[in-house]
């Protein structure tokens, strides 16, 4: 893999735990810039998985570029408030998976254009709920499963909606030829986070071992 390491600015040298964050901030933003290269802009995305720290950022980077962002999130306790948090970091709507039991999700959109860009974390249904918001000729990108259960698409998705999907792994793309714009996409988060532009809540837990790889456990 090529050597990818950057002089982070002095204020940000704050502990090894940047380092982590940096990777996985830069793993969703990459994906957000195909989009904005399609020959039709992106003028909205849909995304589950929306309080990870990827989707905080997604937010936070769409907003930046003019992109509204449709967030789709569990239900749990404390919904209400994760809700309220990602409205704050500028995410246009916010739903609970329970919400969207429904036929017509498009029309809980209002004004908001329809996504032609969906980003999948999850799997399972928290993907097929992402896929209904897809616009004709959407795309949906997974870059995880953390529901481990598979991505089922009705075949009327590619038939009459002309629905992609596309997988997209930060490994494979940092040991390809792409090195260069590994470094200017980095320098750039970095910059966003020194301008105070790229935020994002974690709570730091002790490094242990799991199995056998160390692991350091963040919580939204």
């Amino acid at each position: 893999m090529a050597d990818l390491h950057r002089q982070a600015p002095e204020c940000l040298a704050q502990g090894p735990q940047r380092c982590a964050h940096g990777i996985r901030r830069h793993r969703h933003r990459q994906p957000l810039d195909r989009a904005q290269d399609a020959p039709r802009i992106c003028d909205a995305i849909v995304q589950n998985g929306a309080t990870s720290i990827v989707g905080q950022c997604v937010i936070q980077l769409a907003k930046l570029h003019g992109i509204h962002t449709i967030n789709i999130i569990r239900d749990r306790p404390g919904s209400e408030e994760a809700k309220d948090k990602l409205k704050q970091l500028g995410a246009d709507e916010v739903f609970m998976e329970s919400q969207l039991d429904m036929k017509n999700v498009k029309s809980l959109l209002g004004a908001l254009p329809e996504p032609a860009l969906g980003f999948n974390c999850v799997g399972g249904n928290a993907a097929s709920l992402l896929l209904k918001f897809l616009r004709q000729g959407g795309t949906m990108v997974t870059y995880g499963g953390m529901s481990k259960r598979p991505v089922t698409v009705p075949t009327s998705y590619f038939i009459f909606k002309d629905i992609s999907l596309r997988g997209f792994w930060l490994q494979r793309w940092m040991n390809s030829d792409k090195a260069e714009d590994c470094r200017t996409m980095i320098d750039y988060l970095l910059g966003l986070v020194h301008e105070g532009k790229l935020k994002y809540e974690y709570a730091i837990r002790p490094w242990e071992k799991h199995g056998s790889q160390p692991k350091q456990v963040m919580r939204f």
